[in-house]
């Protein structure tokens, strides 16, 4: 999974963009080195990130999505936690809802996957991006993560989400510090064995800047690392900034998997 950020203050890639057809060449970019899905968002989760109007980040992401469309059959995820972002989305061609806030936010957001019938990705949070970093705690990291997807997931289903609809995502970075993303990542297998897709995101993320004291630009190793551990634990999509580099690095661990 490709990001592709539409917003001026993401972590890594804010701003990158001055125009909906750059950010729709990156994507064909993206998906000529590797990508099989884009994840395209309209406001940044980073953490301290304000909160961006519907029609502000509808604007964003709705040129992006058509171009895109035109161009090529590639999955589209929509990175987003509003309904009606979702439904525009999709109505323009975007193929799966990552929402961040699990359903949380928006209390229409089940219905909409549960009747446009598109794969729904569950992330748990704690807290919200406004004050997720200042203090996170958890009694027991894994068995509150498995806890939380559990409730999650007993919500969709009565909204009618099919389990095979359903990828759940830890949520490396989101109300974590350093050390319960090495866990998460470490313990994967536990939430693997709820039966379920997992999505993994530690792409360029300041745990691996503050375990290797590196800015964003310079943690593609701290990536690859992580991404390796994660896949051989039970991740099943990585969500990347460094498609082509990703791409080498999967190739060569399902050979030595034996997975090709």
């Amino acid at each position: 999974m490709g990001i592709l950020n539409v917003t001026p203050d993401s972590f890594s890639d804010g701003g990158q963009f001055t125009s909906s057809q750059q950010a729709a060449d990156y994507a064909i970019k993206m998906i000529n080195e590797g990508a099989d899905i884009i994840d395209i968002g309209g406001e940044s989760s980073r953490p301290g990130a304000k909160p961006v109007p519907f029609d502000e980040e509808l604007k964003r992401i709705k040129p992006v999505i058509k171009s895109i469309r035109e161009q090529t059959d590639c999955l589209i995820s929509i990175d987003t936690y509003k309904a009606s972002v979702a439904e525009a989305a999709i109505d323009l061609g975007a193929d799966i809802i990552n929402d961040i806030t699990s359903l949380s936010y928006d209390q229409s957001m089940a219905n909409l996957v549960s009747t446009r019938k598109v794969p729904i990705i569950l992330m748990h949070m704690q807290g919200s991006p406004q004050n997720m970093q200042l203090n996170p705690s958890y009694n027991n990291l894994i068995n509150d993560l498995i806890i939380f997807f559990k409730t999650k997931i007993e919500i969709a289903n009565k909204a009618g989400i099919l389990d095979n609809m359903i990828i759940i995502d830890p949520g490396i970075g989101f109300g974590k510090s350093v050390e319960d993303n090495f866990e998460i990542i470490r313990e994967l297998k536990q939430i693997k064995a709820m039966g379920y897709p997992i999505l993994l995101g530690p792409s360029r993320k300041s745990f691996i800047g503050e375990a290797l004291n590196l800015p964003v630009k310079d943690r593609l190793e701290g990536t690859m690392a992580s991404i390796t551990v994660g896949i051989i634990n039970g991740a099943n999509i990585v969500r990347v900034h460094d498609v082509i580099e990703t791409k080498r690095t999967v190739l060569i661990l399902e050979k030595l998997l034996g997975e090709d």
